[in-house]
């Protein structure tokens, strides 16, 4: 059997991320910190929502998923990267390929309807306050976490199973840091249009729909908290509302180019850049994002510091 470089051609080649970048080891170096940090900031927020008992409400069980979400997400992709690009491998299996496409579909699935709910979850808190606890109960907020997941699961199995059945040709060398679905169906031998037009109407339920939801929901909040009386409270909806708008704009904004624009109207070197916001840049910044403009999180956080230099 015919090799390139020692791998098998049933292999799939991964040049990683902007192969043609003069400083690449500097910047793998720079996205493994950047993972360092969502790892650890990720990893503390679930804690501290787990820890205290005053972070037990709807919102922050539902963004503890969020996190939950983001650690799996950043861990589906970085880790295989800089490990590829440290020991000067870039082989990647079909399989594992496809393994791969899978927990990221899911992965983006699941934050995509989650990010939707959590919406839901602060325009009911905000324009209907008296009903909150009876409309978002515990047994609302686990259906909510249900939903996402098996959304994401069930769309991403189909997709993968999908898109990994088209025959590749030629080097099947991938343009990319990790098996991104619009990346795999370029190097197919047959005509992928119709199933791409399937991909676009996919993208308009897990993307141009929540996104759509969102933006009605938060409307609505602008409207209702502009009518506030208390200042405070004024603030502290906005702030909330702010972070999470943030959030959306990263991950949903680069993910409408990539999956809902023909892929010959933008470069790959274009789609890498888009792909980072939503699998590296996004995880990172939710935790700093949601705590660092959250009094009730940075107070838990102080709570356990104090706890532990007490203790020592």
């Amino acid at each position: 059997m015919a090799k390139r470089n020692g791998t098998a051609t049933t292999d799939f080649i991964l040049l990683g991320l902007f192969p043609e970048f003069q400083y690449a080891s500097f910047l793998v170096y720079l996205i493994l910190l950047v993972y360092l940090i969502a790892l650890i900031g990720n990893s503390i927020l679930i804690f501290l929502i787990w820890m205290n008992s005053y972070l037990h409400t709807p919102m922050y069980f539902l963004l503890s998923q969020l996190s939950l979400i983001d650690l799996f997400y950043i861990s589906s992709s970085v880790p295989n990267m800089v490990i590829n690009h440290f020991l000067g491998k870039h082989s990647i299996s079909r399989i594992g390929c496809g393994v791969q496409m899978f927990f990221c579909l899911t992965l983006g699935g699941a934050e995509c309807l989650l990010l939707t709910l959590m919406s839901y979850d602060r325009f009911v808190a905000v324009c209907n306050p008296l009903h909150y606890a009876i409309i978002v109960n515990p047994k609302v907020c686990l259906l909510m976490t249900v939903a996402s997941w098996t959304g994401g699961a069930l769309n991403s199995l189909i997709q993968t199973i999908y898109t990994m059945h088209f025959p590749v040709c030629g080097l099947k060398e991938i343009n990319h840091f990790f098996c991104e679905m619009p990346a795999i169906l370029k190097l197919s031998c047959e005509d992928t249009s119709d199933y791409e037009m399937v991909v676009f109407v996919v993208s308009i339920v897990f993307i141009l729909i929540p996104f759509t939801l969102i933006m009605a929901s938060y409307i609505h909040i602008f409207l209702t908290v502009l009518r506030m009386n208390s200042p405070e409270g004024r603030n502290k909806a906005l702030a909330t509302c702010s972070a999470h708008l943030t959030v959306v704009s990263f991950y949903l904004g680069p993910g409408i180019v990539v999956y809902m624009t023909p892929g010959s109207s933008h470069t790959t070197t274009l789609d890498q850049g888009l792909s980072m916001f939503y699998t590296i840049l996004t995880p990172t910044l939710n935790p700093l994002i949601y705590s660092l403009r959250n009094k009730e999180v940075v107070r838990a956080l102080k709570k356990v510091l104090r706890k532990n230099l007490i203790s020592k």
